[in-house]
């Protein structure tokens, strides 16, 4: 298993939820760690509340010219590039015959295309480096939950993108692997009305049954399982569930 201690993390995301965890996890294990965020004043209190280890940088995914920055100055920050974590995502629900296809195609660009072209960018960097790539999968690509098919079909694009990625990608060194957690209480929960007020958390709340381990997950747990596929050397086109079960169906919903 490689150290984390001085390895140099991109994490896309980070205002908040699962991509500032990471970040205040893999700094505190030694890691220099950029984040970034469409949102300068989240990304910064972030930044800030961890010190000069994490380097919060303004950026649109979905645009390559940031794209582009973003991946210079975390190779600036770190000295190189050990891990790229494509973190940032978009959440859309709907029925599939009320769709808007203007929101159907942002939730890609934002999921599955911008993640692909920063992967092509971190490439050579990460090669280096013989680093790896983790993208953010989900439960959803193991259990069907009506309304959700926007979303779905990205992570499901995602859980592909892994293997293929991890065969195009491994013979220059590079791992690629995902995580697909289950639910967990964080911002993109709350933008998409899961968790925006006292009621809505309840809701949230509410799922930990239908999880075999009995209760819903925490955004630690999360990084603990992203912190393990960066390590482990000899792993790659996997995805780990850190689900507490939700994927194995055998509880109805």
């Amino acid at each position: 298993m490689k150290d984390i201690h001085g390895m140099s993390i991109l994490i896309t995301g980070g205002g908040s939820g699962l991509g500032a965890g990471m970040a205040r996890r893999y700094t505190a294990l030694g890691a220099r760690v950029t984040i970034c965020g469409r949102r300068e004043e989240k990304i910064s209190a972030v930044a800030e509340s961890i010190g000069e280890a994490c380097l919060a940088v303004r950026a649109d995914i979905t645009q390559a010219a940031d794209r582009a920055r973003l991946v210079e100055a975390a190779v600036a920050h770190g000295g190189g590039l050990d891990a790229l974590i494509n973190n940032a995502g978009n959440m859309y629900r709907g029925a599939i015959h009320e769709l808007d296809e203007a929101r159907l195609l942002d939730i890609f660009h934002t999921n599955v295309v911008a993640a692909m072209m920063m992967t092509g960018l971190a490439a050579e960097h990460l090669s280096a480096r013989k680093g790896a790539v983790i993208f953010i999968g989900s439960v959803h690509n193991r259990r069907a939950f009506p309304g959700a098919s926007p979303y779905a079909a990205t992570k499901g694009a995602v859980e592909t993108l892994t293997r293929v990625l991890a065969a195009e990608l491994g013979p220059r060194g590079v791992r690629v692997n995902c995580v697909a957690p289950g639910a967990v209480f964080t911002e993109i929960n709350q933008r998409a009305g899961l968790a925006d007020d006292e009621a809505a958390l309840k809701r949230l709340q509410s799922m930990a049954p239908l999880h075999p381990l009995g209760r819903i997950g925490t955004e630690e747990e999360i990084a603990e399982g992203i912190e393990y596929l960066i390590r482990a050397e000899w792993t790659t086109g996997a995805q780990l569930d850190v689900d507490g079960g939700l994927g194995l169906g055998t509880t109805p919903f």
